[in-house]
Protein backbone atom coordinates (compact mmCIF):
# COMPACT_ATOMS: atom_id res chain seq x y z
CA UNK A 1 0.00 0.00 0.00
CA UNK A 2 1.01 3.62 -0.46
CA UNK A 3 2.13 5.91 2.34
CA UNK A 4 -1.17 7.76 2.96
CA UNK A 5 -3.06 4.46 3.20
CA UNK A 6 -0.56 3.04 5.69
CA UNK A 7 -0.69 6.19 7.83
CA UNK A 8 -4.50 6.29 7.77
CA UNK A 9 -4.69 2.62 8.77
CA UNK A 10 -2.39 3.25 11.74
CA UNK A 11 -4.46 6.23 12.89
CA UNK A 12 -7.72 4.30 12.47
CA UNK A 13 -6.50 1.29 14.44
CA UNK A 14 -5.20 3.43 17.32
CA UNK A 15 -8.35 5.54 17.55
CA UNK A 16 -10.59 2.49 17.35
CA UNK A 17 -8.51 0.69 19.97
CA UNK A 18 -8.59 3.73 22.28
CA UNK A 19 -12.36 3.92 21.93
CA UNK A 20 -12.68 0.20 22.64
CA UNK A 21 -10.55 0.47 25.79
CA UNK A 22 -12.58 3.45 26.94
CA UNK A 23 -15.96 1.88 26.23
CA UNK A 24 -15.37 -1.70 27.36
CA UNK A 25 -12.58 -1.40 29.94
CA UNK A 26 -13.21 2.14 31.23
CA UNK A 27 -9.61 3.07 30.35
CA UNK A 28 -9.74 6.81 29.82
CA UNK A 29 -6.91 8.79 28.24
CA UNK A 30 -6.39 12.52 28.01
CA UNK A 31 -7.01 14.17 24.63
CA UNK A 32 -3.26 14.82 24.35
CA UNK A 33 -2.40 11.17 25.01
CA UNK A 34 -4.90 10.05 22.38
CA UNK A 35 -3.57 12.56 19.84
CA UNK A 36 0.04 11.56 20.51
CA UNK A 37 -0.75 7.84 20.32
CA UNK A 38 -2.62 8.33 17.06
CA UNK A 39 0.23 10.32 15.51
CA UNK A 40 2.88 7.86 16.67
CA UNK A 41 0.88 4.86 15.45
CA UNK A 42 0.36 6.57 12.08
CA UNK A 43 4.09 7.24 11.89
CA UNK A 44 4.86 3.69 12.98
CA UNK A 45 2.63 2.44 10.18
CA UNK A 46 5.07 4.07 7.74
CA UNK A 47 8.28 3.12 9.51
CA UNK A 48 8.83 -0.30 7.83
CA UNK A 49 9.02 1.36 4.40
CA UNK A 50 12.19 3.16 5.46
CA UNK A 51 13.99 0.25 3.83
CA UNK A 52 13.82 1.70 0.31
CA UNK A 53 17.05 3.50 -0.52
CA UNK A 54 17.34 6.33 -3.02
CA UNK A 55 19.84 8.93 -4.19
CA UNK A 56 20.86 10.48 -0.91
CA UNK A 57 22.98 13.36 -2.23
CA UNK A 58 20.25 14.37 -4.71
CA UNK A 59 17.33 13.87 -2.29
CA UNK A 60 15.59 11.62 -4.82
CA UNK A 61 14.20 8.11 -5.00
CA UNK A 62 13.28 5.77 -2.19
CA UNK A 63 9.85 5.65 -0.62
CA UNK A 64 8.06 8.98 -0.22
CA UNK A 65 8.35 8.67 3.54
CA UNK A 66 12.12 8.32 3.20
CA UNK A 67 12.24 11.96 2.08
CA UNK A 68 10.40 13.24 5.17
CA UNK A 69 13.51 14.93 6.57
CA UNK A 70 15.38 15.38 3.30
CA UNK A 71 18.77 13.78 2.85
CA UNK A 72 18.93 12.84 6.55
CA UNK A 73 15.98 10.44 6.34
CA UNK A 74 17.13 9.24 2.92
CA UNK A 75 20.50 8.37 4.44
CA UNK A 76 18.70 6.56 7.27
CA UNK A 77 16.69 4.63 4.66
CA UNK A 78 19.90 3.76 2.81
CA UNK A 79 21.42 2.33 5.98
CA UNK A 80 18.26 0.41 6.86
CA UNK A 81 18.02 -1.05 3.35
CA UNK A 82 21.62 -2.26 3.45
CA UNK A 83 21.18 -3.79 6.90
CA UNK A 84 18.00 -5.55 5.74
CA UNK A 85 19.73 -6.87 2.64
CA UNK A 86 22.67 -8.05 4.72
CA UNK A 87 20.40 -9.94 7.11
CA UNK A 88 18.59 -11.46 4.13
CA UNK A 89 21.78 -12.84 2.58
CA UNK A 90 23.14 -13.98 5.94
CA UNK A 91 20.04 -16.03 6.77
CA UNK A 92 18.58 -17.10 3.42
CA UNK A 93 18.26 -20.77 2.55
CA UNK A 94 18.74 -22.63 -0.73
CA UNK A 95 15.27 -21.84 -2.13
CA UNK A 96 15.36 -18.14 -1.28
CA UNK A 97 15.95 -16.08 -4.45
CA UNK A 98 18.86 -13.72 -4.89
CA UNK A 99 18.03 -10.10 -4.08
CA UNK A 100 19.68 -6.79 -4.94
CA UNK A 101 17.76 -4.72 -2.38
CA UNK A 102 16.36 -5.22 1.10
CA UNK A 103 12.86 -3.82 0.64
CA UNK A 104 10.12 -5.95 2.24
CA UNK A 105 12.55 -8.11 4.14
CA UNK A 106 13.72 -7.47 7.72
CA UNK A 107 11.49 -4.47 8.49
CA UNK A 108 8.41 -6.42 7.40
CA UNK A 109 8.71 -9.21 9.98
CA UNK A 110 7.18 -9.84 13.39
CA UNK A 111 10.55 -9.90 15.22
CA UNK A 112 11.34 -6.43 13.85
CA UNK A 113 7.93 -5.17 14.97
CA UNK A 114 8.47 -6.51 18.48
CA UNK A 115 12.01 -5.17 18.64
CA UNK A 116 11.00 -1.66 17.58
CA UNK A 117 8.12 -1.52 20.07
CA UNK A 118 10.20 -2.88 22.93
CA UNK A 119 13.16 -0.69 21.99
CA UNK A 120 11.02 2.43 22.03
CA UNK A 121 9.79 1.69 25.54
CA UNK A 122 13.30 0.78 26.71
CA UNK A 123 14.76 4.02 25.35
CA UNK A 124 12.06 6.11 26.98
CA UNK A 125 12.48 4.31 30.29
CA UNK A 126 16.26 4.67 30.26
CA UNK A 127 16.58 8.25 29.01
CA UNK A 128 13.24 9.78 29.96
CA UNK A 129 11.76 12.71 28.13
CA UNK A 130 14.88 13.35 26.06
CA UNK A 131 14.30 10.03 24.33
CA UNK A 132 10.59 10.77 24.14
CA UNK A 133 11.11 14.06 22.32
CA UNK A 134 13.41 12.41 19.77
CA UNK A 135 10.99 9.56 19.09
CA UNK A 136 8.03 11.93 18.87
CA UNK A 137 9.91 14.21 16.47
CA UNK A 138 10.67 11.31 14.16
CA UNK A 139 7.26 9.62 14.30
CA UNK A 140 5.23 12.83 14.02
CA UNK A 141 7.28 13.73 10.95
CA UNK A 142 6.44 10.38 9.35
CA UNK A 143 2.78 10.83 10.27
CA UNK A 144 2.67 14.29 8.70
CA UNK A 145 4.23 12.95 5.53
CA UNK A 146 1.66 10.17 5.34
CA UNK A 147 -1.55 11.79 6.58
CA UNK A 148 -1.00 15.12 4.81
CA UNK A 149 0.93 13.87 1.81
CA UNK A 150 0.03 16.60 -0.68
CA UNK A 151 0.65 19.38 1.85
CA UNK A 152 3.97 17.84 2.85
CA UNK A 153 5.10 17.68 -0.77
CA UNK A 154 4.24 21.35 -1.32
CA UNK A 155 5.66 22.52 1.99
CA UNK A 156 8.92 20.61 1.65
CA UNK A 157 10.99 18.74 4.16
CA UNK A 158 12.20 21.86 6.00
CA UNK A 159 8.65 22.88 6.99
CA UNK A 160 7.76 19.31 7.89
CA UNK A 161 10.86 19.15 10.09
CA UNK A 162 10.02 22.41 11.86
CA UNK A 163 6.38 21.40 12.47
CA UNK A 164 7.51 18.02 13.78
CA UNK A 165 10.00 19.66 16.13
CA UNK A 166 7.38 22.10 17.44
CA UNK A 167 4.81 19.34 18.01
CA UNK A 168 7.39 17.12 19.71
CA UNK A 169 8.51 19.93 22.02
CA UNK A 170 4.91 20.80 22.95
CA UNK A 171 4.28 17.17 23.82
CA UNK A 172 7.59 17.03 25.71
CA UNK A 173 6.28 19.79 27.98
CA UNK A 174 2.84 18.30 28.62
CA UNK A 175 2.96 14.49 28.32
CA UNK A 176 3.22 12.82 31.74
CA UNK A 177 5.97 10.27 32.19
CA UNK A 178 4.15 7.50 34.05
CA UNK A 179 2.05 5.42 31.68
CA UNK A 180 2.94 7.52 28.65
CA UNK A 181 6.24 5.76 27.93
CA UNK A 182 4.93 2.19 27.49
CA UNK A 183 2.08 3.54 25.38
CA UNK A 184 4.59 5.10 22.97
CA UNK A 185 6.31 1.76 22.48
CA UNK A 186 2.96 0.07 21.98
CA UNK A 187 1.90 2.70 19.43
CA UNK A 188 5.09 2.24 17.39
CA UNK A 189 4.80 -1.55 17.50
CA UNK A 190 1.12 -1.54 16.58
CA UNK A 191 1.83 0.83 13.71
CA UNK A 192 4.52 -1.48 12.30
CA UNK A 193 2.20 -4.47 12.62
CA UNK A 194 -0.62 -2.63 10.84
CA UNK A 195 1.81 -1.81 8.03
CA UNK A 196 2.65 -5.50 7.61
CA UNK A 197 -1.03 -6.41 7.52
CA UNK A 198 -1.59 -3.79 4.84
CA UNK A 199 1.20 -5.15 2.66
CA UNK A 200 -0.05 -8.72 3.08
CA UNK A 201 -3.16 -7.91 1.06
CA UNK A 202 -1.11 -6.47 -1.82
CA UNK A 203 0.80 -8.48 -4.41
CA UNK A 204 3.96 -10.39 -3.44
CA UNK A 205 3.20 -10.40 0.31
CA UNK A 206 5.69 -10.06 3.17
CA UNK A 207 8.01 -12.47 5.05
CA UNK A 208 6.00 -12.11 8.26
CA UNK A 209 6.99 -15.56 9.59
CA UNK A 210 10.76 -15.01 9.37
CA UNK A 211 12.90 -16.64 10.81
CA UNK A 212 10.72 -19.77 10.62
CA UNK A 213 11.97 -21.95 7.70
CA UNK A 214 9.27 -23.07 5.26
CA UNK A 215 10.06 -25.43 2.36
CA UNK A 216 13.76 -24.62 2.50
CA UNK A 217 13.00 -20.92 2.44
CA UNK A 218 13.68 -18.58 5.35
CA UNK A 219 12.05 -15.62 3.61
CA UNK A 220 8.77 -17.11 2.45
CA UNK A 221 6.47 -14.33 1.27
CA UNK A 222 3.06 -14.65 2.90
CA UNK A 223 0.04 -12.99 1.33
CA UNK A 224 -3.12 -13.44 -0.66
CA UNK A 225 -2.98 -14.62 -4.31
CA UNK A 226 -1.85 -11.89 -6.69
CA UNK A 227 -5.01 -12.33 -8.76
CA UNK A 228 -7.16 -10.96 -5.94
CA UNK A 229 -4.55 -8.80 -4.24
CA UNK A 230 -5.15 -5.09 -3.78
CA UNK A 231 -3.40 -3.10 -6.50
CA UNK A 232 -1.04 -0.53 -5.03
CA UNK A 233 -2.42 2.91 -5.87
CA UNK A 234 -5.57 1.40 -7.41
CA UNK A 235 -9.17 2.39 -6.72
CA UNK A 236 -9.69 -0.28 -4.06
CA UNK A 237 -6.84 1.17 -2.04
CA UNK A 238 -7.32 4.88 -2.66
CA UNK A 239 -11.12 4.96 -2.49
CA UNK A 240 -12.44 1.91 -0.64
CA UNK A 241 -9.71 1.31 1.94
CA UNK A 242 -8.84 4.95 2.60
CA UNK A 243 -12.53 5.73 2.83
CA UNK A 244 -13.04 2.95 5.37
CA UNK A 245 -10.02 4.06 7.42
CA UNK A 246 -11.30 7.64 7.42
CA UNK A 247 -14.79 6.64 8.55
CA UNK A 248 -13.41 4.45 11.34
CA UNK A 249 -11.14 7.28 12.49
CA UNK A 250 -13.94 9.86 12.54
CA UNK A 251 -16.44 7.60 14.31
CA UNK A 252 -13.86 6.54 16.89
CA UNK A 253 -12.85 10.15 17.55
CA UNK A 254 -16.51 11.11 18.00
CA UNK A 255 -17.03 8.18 20.33
CA UNK A 256 -14.04 9.25 22.42
CA UNK A 257 -15.17 12.87 22.57
CA UNK A 258 -18.87 12.22 23.21
CA UNK A 259 -18.70 11.31 26.94
CA UNK A 260 -16.83 14.48 27.93
CA UNK A 261 -19.15 16.63 25.82
CA UNK A 262 -22.22 15.03 27.41
CA UNK A 263 -20.78 15.49 30.91
CA UNK A 264 -20.09 19.14 30.20
CA UNK A 265 -23.77 19.73 29.43
CA UNK A 266 -24.92 17.43 32.28
CA UNK A 267 -26.50 14.96 29.88
CA UNK A 268 -26.79 11.35 30.98
CA UNK A 269 -27.56 8.43 28.68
Amino acid sequence: MMGPSHALSGAAVWLAGSWGLNFFADYEQSPLAIAVGTAVCAGGALFPDLDMSGKVTKNQGGATVARTFGVVSLFFAEVMEKISLGVYHATKLSKDPHRNNGHRTLTHTLPFTFLVGWGTTALCTAYGKWAVIGILFFMIGLALRGLFDEWAKRAGWVIVTLVSAAAAYFTFLHLPGDRGYPMLGLAVGVGCFVHIMGDIITSNGVPILWPVPIKRRMWMMIGIPNKIAVKVGGKVETIVLRGAFTVVSILSALGLAAPSVLRRFNIEI
